[in-house]
């Protein structure tokens, strides 16, 4: 037992992290060093960057030694992905061969890619690992300096941020102590580069809609000629958005840390805008991979997810949107593992009537034969449709209209969606729906609060509609967000008879 030693590592798995034992054993014989524990490709070139590492820092290196090295990552039957182990690997041996002084392994989690020189470089996943760190009772995180202030949002955690190998020797040592990183506290923005609602002329149709999509969190699908504002539209939701909670700016951070895209951010405290280009791949924007990374419509996790020109996406991409729409995540199988990646967004799409985009256009010809229409539009399937709340058109303007419109500013319209927001936050204390769309069937029926008129509408108008049932939930869901939007507490004939026209295009109703 003299040469064994054990230390804690940690592995992203989806966008949880695993906790992994480390186990090293030195053994005479002929000088060997070998990975087991289901290392992928990257894993187990780790004995070349912790040789180099450990000798550039100034320690004897496992390839100096005429021993038989093995490195257990264990559980075993938990595929390895990448370098983070890094770190650990080269604290373990130190360990086993004694030239390092023995310290308490097991309130300590070591994570970290080694460079040759024996710095560390920075990895994904750190917030994950992090929070794995608090739930399993670890005292300290010892991770590249790049990663602190990420993985410091979590609190009652000592997040110990090291440059290079040697520093961490001394430190471990108690020779020169590296000061523990102070808590990072969020701070909450707007995302930069969106327009105003105010340089979006007239369509205050639309941004009525908007506005609604916004205070409960409902699905928008904008149907018009190229050229009406769809686009801005769409961008401009971003600026009515209320500020994430805390806890939906962990959430969000640790999806875009697994999947390596927080850059030079510690945290993202703005709601994400994903807009994908219609090209993109099923995995791109679903997630998945050889090592499942989360997609486009995680990466829009409490954010908006915007689809432009809605029919030229992927028949089997759009399909695949229908799961997330409805649960709120999306499920990546694969031989070894099922993940789960949360994906509630607020979806907006846009498409053309047409693929001239001039189809009822009163000013322009289509030059689309009538097969071709229809054929478009059947690119969007009615299960889909019926998962989208509002569902608009956005008419192109006249010269005279443009130069009179009416334009609303972001700000006012905002202040209304935080005020509805926070009438639904306090109706659903105590459940999991954080808004007004995320409610289920049954607490939909406890929660809509029709009143007389609304009761005796529903009984008129929707037997004849042939609204499906996901369709009637949604309406009612609508609703009573135009009620709150209202600070009503009722959900009354006129909130429902707006909300049944979003939804209802042509429907024969006496």
């Amino acid at each position: 037992m003299a040469n064994l030693s054990k230390v804690f590592s940690a592995e992203l798995d989806g966008i949880d992290a695993r906790l992994i034992e480390v186990e090293t054993d030195i053994n005479t014989g002929l000088h060997s060093f070998t990975i087991v524990g289901l290392a992928d490709k990257a894993l187990s070139e780790a004995k070349e960057r912790v040789n180099s590492a450990l000798k550039n820092a100034g320690v004897k290196a496992p390839n100096r030694e005429n021993r038989k090295i093995v490195v257990n990552l264990a559980p075993a039957d938990l595929k390895k992905n990448g370098s983070r182990h890094d770190l650990a690997i080269a604290v373990g041996y130190l360990l086993a061969t004694k030239q390092i002084k023995a310290f308490e392994t097991k309130d300590k989690i070591f994570v970290g890619e080694l460079a040759l020189s024996g710095a560390l470089r920075p990895v994904n996943g750190a917030l994950s690992i992090a929070r794995l760190a608090k739930k399993k009772g670890f005292q300290y995180v010892i991770l590249p300096k790049e990663n602190a202030a990420e993985a410091a949002m979590i609190p009652d955690i000592e997040v110990v941020p090291v440059d290079n190998l040697e520093e961490l020797i001394a430190h471990l040592e108690e020779r020169k102590n590296i000061p523990v990183h102070p808590e990072t506290k969020i701070q909450f923005s707007s995302p930069a580069g969106f327009p105003d609602l105010s340089e979006v002329k007239g369509q205050e149709h639309a941004k009525r809609a908007l506005m609604i999509a916004a205070a409960g969190g409902h699905n928008l699908i904008m149907v018009g000629p190229p050229g009406t504002g769809k686009t801005m539209l769409a961008q401009a939701l971003n600026s009515i958005l209320p500020e994430p909670t805390l806890e939906e700016a962990i959430e969000v951070t640790q999806i875009h840390s697994a999947a390596g895209s927080l850059g030079e951010h510690s945290y993202i405290g703005f709601r994400p805008f994903r807009a994908p280009h219609h090209t993109a791949s099923p995995v791109a924007v679903v997630g998945g991979g050889q090592n499942p990374k989360p997609g486009e419509i995680s990466l829009a996790h409490r954010g908006v997810l915007f689809l432009d020109e809605l029919p030229e996406f992927r028949r089997d991409l759009l399909e695949s949107l229908r799961q997330p729409l409805e649960t709120g995540k999306v499920t990546v199988s694969r031989v070894r593992q099922s993940l789960d990646f949360p994906s509630k967004f607020i979806l907006v799409a846009a498409m053309n009537p047409c693929p001239c985009g001039y189809s009822g256009d009163l000013e322009k010809e289509c030059r689309c034969a009538a097969f071709e229409v229809l054929r478009y539009q059947k690119k969007v399937s009615g299960p889909l449709l019926d998962r989208i709340d509002l569902q608009i058109n956005v008419p192109r303007l006249k010269i005279e209209e443009l130069r009179t419109a009416k334009t609303s500013g972001s700000e006012g319209i905002r202040q209304r969606v935080v005020e509805a927001r926070q009438a639904q936050a306090k109706r659903l204390i105590g459940q999991k729906a954080l808004t007004n769309s995320e409610m289920s069937s049954k607490l939909t029926e406890k929660l809509a609060n029709l009143d007389q008129s609304a009761e005796d509408f529903i009984t008129k108008v929707f037997d004849k509609s042939l609204i499906s049932t996901r369709g009637y939930y949604r309406i009612l869901k609508v609703a009573r967000t135009i009620a709150d939007l209202d600070h009503s507490d009722q959900v009354t004939e006129n909130h429902l008879a707006e909300a049944f026209n979003y939804r209802v295009k042509s429907a024969e109703v006496s």
